[in-house]
Order: C-alpha cells, then sequence, then structure tokens
C-alpha cells in the first residue's frame, strides 16, 4: 500500500487539474500504470457549466510547475504502457492522404448524416489533438493539422481490438495522431473521419494551456512560441503572411532582373550604418570579427565587379535597444541598380509594398491598429526641410551653417511645440543637420501616417548618400515612413571615392570624440548612463577594402533598404515587432 501512495496523489490532482485541460463538456480518463497495479479513475468534466468555471485554478492562464510535472509523470506511466502493449509512441512516419482542409474543400457537398461508402473515400489523416469529447460508446476528437482542422467520430464498434479502450485511457489532448477510416457528416453538419483504427504518433508529455484563457502570458508566448502556436493559431497565420511576403518581394525584384547575392555575416569591419556592433574573436584567425549592421558595403562591391542589379535578403544584427519595432536580430532586403538614382528606388518601393499587400489581404486600404492606410499610389512626396517648417514654423533653410541661430530658435519653439523636444538633446547637436533630423524625428515623424516619401536629408547624416545636384548641403536620400515608422532608406549612391573617405573619416572622428568623452565619465566616476544605448564606448573603424573598391569605379547606381520586420508588422496588423519574430531576443528569464 505504500508503493501505490505516489500514484494516488497524482490520482487525486488529475480528479481536479484534468478538468482544466479538456473541453467542457468532455468525458475524462486518468489511467496510472505500475510494474504491480492499475488504477483508473472516470468521470464527467464541465457538465455544470458555471460550477465548472469555478472549479478551475485562479491562475487560469498557466499551470503551475507541480502540475505540470505531476501530469507529466502521469504521461510517461502512458508511454511506458504503450511500449509494454507493443505499440511505439513515437512513430517514425505516417503515411497521410488527405489534410484537413483538403477533406473539407472534397467533401463540401455532402449532405447532413451522410456517409460516403465509397472504396476511394478511405481515408488517412494526421494531426494534433486539441479538443475531445466522450459519451458511453462515442467519442469526438478535434484534430488539427497546418492546413485547419477536422473532426474524428470514434465509435466503438467501429475501432478494431481494444483501441476504444485506448483512445479512452491513453489518448490526451496534446497527443499527434494518425487515423485511418471513412467520410461522414453529422446530423448538426459537422464534417467528420470515421475512424477504424488509429496510431499515437508522438504521445505528448506536458498539458496544453486551457480552454478558456488559452495562452496569454506575453512573455511566456514569445519564450515558448511553439506553444503559442498551438494555443493561439491565429499567431501562425502570421508567420505563413511572412513567408508569403518575403516570397512576394524575391517575385517582385526579380521580375525586374535583380540577381540575389550573398555577401558576409561575419565582417572585419562593421559598416553601412551607424550603428554598435557585435562582436566575437575567431581563433584561427586571431583577430576579432563583426556581425554585419547593414549589407551595403559589400553588396556596392557587387556593383563594382560588374552586376547591374542587385539584391540581399538577410538578417541584420545591432547590439542596441529592444522596443516594439526593435530587435537586435532583423530582417532587410538590400537592392541596389547601377545607372538609376534615388527616384526609381521611390518606384521601387512603391511596387514592392503595394504587391505584397495584395498578396496577403487582397486590397490596398488596410487597418493598422484602428487607423486606416491607404496604400494606393502614388504616395506623398515631401521634403524634410517642408515638413519641419509646416510643423514647427522654422524654416532652417535659413540658418546655413549657423548652429548657435538654429539652437535658438529651436529652443524657442519649444514652448509653442511643448514637452515634445528635449532640451539636452537639441543642446548636443554638433550641426545644423543634426538638428534638423532631431526635430523633424521628435516632431514630425510620428504624425506621417499615411505612406509619405522623406526626401533630401542633410549631409551631415548621410555619409553614403550623393550630394544633391541642386541645394547645397543636402543629399539625394529618402526615407519612406508609414504609421509613423520609418520602413525604407534609400539614396542615389556616392560613387567618389575620395569624397566617400573624407565623409566616413568625420563620421570616425565624431564618434571617437563622444568615445572619449564616454571614457571621461567613466574615469572621473560619473553616473552609469541610466540608458546603455547611448553608450559610445564601441571602436568604429574605416572599412579601408570598401574604399579600395570604390577607386576601382562604381557606376552611377542608387540603393535602398526595406525593413521586412516592419512591413509584416503593418501588412498583418502586429502591434510589435516581436510579433512577427517567430523567436524574438528576450531577457534571461529568472
Amino acid at each position: 500500500m505504500e508503493a501505490l501512495q505516489p500514484l494516488k496523489q497524482l490520482i487525486h490532482f488529475a480528479s481536479f487539474t484534468s478538468l482544466r485541460f479538456r473541453p467542457s463538456p468532455s468525458f475524462f480518463i486518468v489511467r496510472c500504470c505500475s510494474s504491480s497495479s492499475t488504477v483508473e479513475l472516470t468521470g464527467r468534466a464541465g457538465g455544470g457549466g458555471g460550477n465548472n468555471r469555478n472549479r478551475r485554478s485562479s491562475s487560469g492562464n498557466s499551470t503551475s510547475t507541480s502540475d505540470k510535472e505531476a501530469i507529466r509523470a502521469i504521461r510517461i506511466k502512458k508511454v511506458e504502457e504503450l511500449r509494454s502493449n507493443g505499440l511505439e509512441p513515437y512513430a517514425y512516419k505516417w503515411d497521410r492522404t488527405h489534410t484537413a482542409s483538403q477533406l473539407q474543400e472534397i467533401y463540401k457537398n455532402l449532405g447532413n448524416g451522410e456517409e460516403s461508402n465509397s472504396e476511394n473515400d478511405y481515408v488517412s489523416i494526421s494531426g494534433r489533438i486539441v479538443a475531445r469529447r466522450a459519451f458511453g460508446k462515442l467519442a469526438f476528437l478535434t484534430l488539427r493539422d497546418d492546413s485547419g482542422m477536422i473532426q474524428l467520430y470514434c465509435e466503438k464498434e467501429r475501432l478494431v481490438g481494444d483501441q476504444f479502450e485506448q483512445l479512452k485511457t491513453l489518448v490526451d489532448i496534446g497527443d499527434i495522431l494518425g487515423a485511418n477510416g471513412s467520410i461522414k457528416r453529422t446530423e448538426k453538419g459537422e464534417l467528420s473521419v470515421c475512424v477504424k483504427s488509429f496510431s499515437i504518433l508522438t504521445k505528448s508529455l506536458l498539458p496544453l494551456p486551457d480552454k478558456y484563457h488559452g495562452l496569454t502570458d506575453i512573455d511566456k508566448r514569445y519564450r515558448q512560441r511553439y506553444v503559442d502556436m498551438i494555443a493561439n493559431p491565429e499567431v501562425a497565420d502570421t508567420f505563413r503572411k511572412r513567408a508569403k511576403i518575403i516570397s512576394e518581394i524575391r517575385q517582385s525584384v526579380e521580375s525586374f532582373g535583380f540577381v540575389e547575392v550573398e555577401t558576409p555575416v561575419l565582417q572585419g569591419a562593421a559598416g553601412g550604418a551607424e550603428a554598435r556592433p557585435f562582436i566575437t574573436f575567431h581563433n584561427s584567425l586571431g583577430r576579432d570579427l563583426y556581425l554585419r549592421i547593414a549589407t551595403e558595403l559589400h553588396l556596392k562591391r557587387m556593383l563594382v565587379g560588374g552586376f547591374e542589379k542587385v539584391y540581399e535578403i538577410g538578417r541584420i544584427f545591432r547590439n542596441e535597444g529592444i522596443s516594439t519595432r526593435h530587435n537586435p536580430e532583423f530582417t532587410t532586403i538590400e537592392i541596389y541598380e547601377a545607372y538609376s538614382d534615388y527616384e526609381s528606388m521611390m518606384n521601387m518601393a512603391e511596387e514592392i509594398v503595394t504587391r505584397c499587400a495584395l498578396a496577403v489581404n487582397g486590397k490596398l486600404k488596410i487597418d493598422y491598429q484602428g487607423v486606416e492606410i491607404c496604400l494606393e499610389r502614388p504616395w506623398r512626396r515631401e521634403t524634410m526641410h517642408n515638413l519641419v517648417r509646416e510643423a514647427t514654423g522654422i524654416d532652417f533653410k535659413n540658418f546655413g551653417d549657423d548652429l548657435k541661430a538654429a539652437k535658438e530658435h529651436t529652443l524657442k519653439a519649444i514652448d509653442i511645440l511643448g514637452d515634445d523636444l528635449d532640451r539636452n538633446s537639441i543642446e548636443a547637436c554638433s550641426s545644423v543637420g543634426h538638428l534638423l533630423n532631431e526635430v523633424f524625428e521628435t516632431v514630425v515623424e510620428p504624425k506621417l501616417l499615411q505612406p509619405t516619401f522623406v526626401l533630401d536629408y542633410p549631409i551631415e547624416i548621410s555619409p553614403l548618400a550623393k550630394p544633391h545636384r541642386r541645394h547645397s548641403g543636402l543629399t539625394e536620400r529618402f526615407e519612406l515612413f508609414i504609421c509613423g515608422r520609418e520602413m525604407a532608406n534609400a539614396f542615389s549612391e556616392l560613387t567618389d571615392p575620395l569624397d566617400q573617405r573624407r565623409r566616413l573619416e568625420e563620421q570616425v572622428r565624431q564618434h571617437n570624440e563622444k568615445k572619449a568623452a564616454s571614457d571621461l565619465n567613466k574615469v572621473a566616476g560619473a553616473k552609469e548612463q541610466e540608458n546603455k544605448d547611448d553608450d559610445d564606448s564601441y571602436e568604429v573603424t574605416l572599412d579601408e577594402d570598401f574604399l579600395t573598391a570604390l577607386e576601382y569605379g562604381m557606376p552611377p547606381a542608387s540603393g535602398m533598404g526595406l525593413g521586412i520586420d516592419r512591413l509584416v508588422m503593418l501588412l498583418t496588423n502586429s502591434a510589435s515587432i516581436r510579433d512577427v519574430i517567430a523567436f524574438p531576443v528576450l531577457k534571461i528569464q529568472q
């Protein structure tokens, strides 16, 4: 009797917790097996409606660790029993004839109460059990596969051997089953597979989230995305749409003659953007390497080598902050075309986004977080100077290089514009161009809800862009904004190797000044920065090989980088970038 005590405790636990993992109403059986005895508990769950809700754990959202371990122990016993009966609970394969959606389509005209008796209608299907009900000699299981759901109609007289008993005692919600049988539609109109035989293909050991609350803990959803997709099927739909968007992007650019190339992820110098890189060390070479912060400089090398239209879809890594729109690892497409300018890339951006919208939504007017976005072409095109003047009344063209006057006017405008502008950020700006961009990002950018190309950025913040052919101090650069977020960044590319060297050297000089100030603060024992993203202690070096490549001659060209994650957010109505990245970077779980 003492040997059975732990088993009895499990059974006592199961009589309460099993209610939380089976849809109501349901027949439930928990069977625990040991070498010396078998104890079976049977009963009904959920028949009382509201009373069943009161019996569920108040946590609702998840199962405690101790609960999970107890359920896991019960299910491991079931694995042992299956094997003792000569049944392998982790199959090698299953020959499936149809998916759930295929059956729903093929038999959509089958009438209520009708059963198909043709030999050709004997089907084999497989998937995960996500719900079950049982009444005496009849059980209904809901099977879900990658395409959808279908009901398994399990009648004791139809099942071979003792399979109905196995179904009652050894099959749990979460198990992956394969089933063979014929097709019928129940009197209530539910298309079903009338099961003749089944096999447990994978025995699950941990319980799924309960039916009523699902998996709602946001951190757990991101941390255990596999459970999130089981509990919330619409999450998997987002990633299917993501795949379709990426496929549509490829088809679009290749239809214009672009060639997909691959460039290094590990690079000797982190270039193509201003961002803190991830650094690693190559033991055999005895040198530091950087995870790329952009694909730009190597794609331009391809243009030097003779390619005229190239693109790359790939992962980018930046050792910076995490937010609803930033993840340290993200996906972009960068596109480069010889003998074109930034006007060409505006047309390309419109083409890509509208094609993707039609591919996944079938329309160009979409809802994003309660705001209707119209993607119909052409999109608005306006200069940064004009947008800032409209929003603030300040015309930065009047200041020339007079940074002091520009700061004075901007500080006066704070009283009118409110607290959006930060005095310290204004004072920290090192040029009129930097100040213009600071005002734009703070005041204008959040209000650009409809698709807008913002044109002609200051040269100080655009080290890789060609000088504007008509306006001194500006560059032929645009950024695309939708819903107040940057979606794409593009230039007429700088091809003058001497000018490029001067600009990159100036960028390095400015960074080193900030780094030196940061180092002095640390030596002086200054309070550690609250925002680690403002830490400039990392090294920035010139990519000398890129500058060498330019000296061999790069043709006139335009290039664009487009954020795929943000595009997926827009087209799937997802509020956070972590909703469209299957396994986002998270803090270490305490």
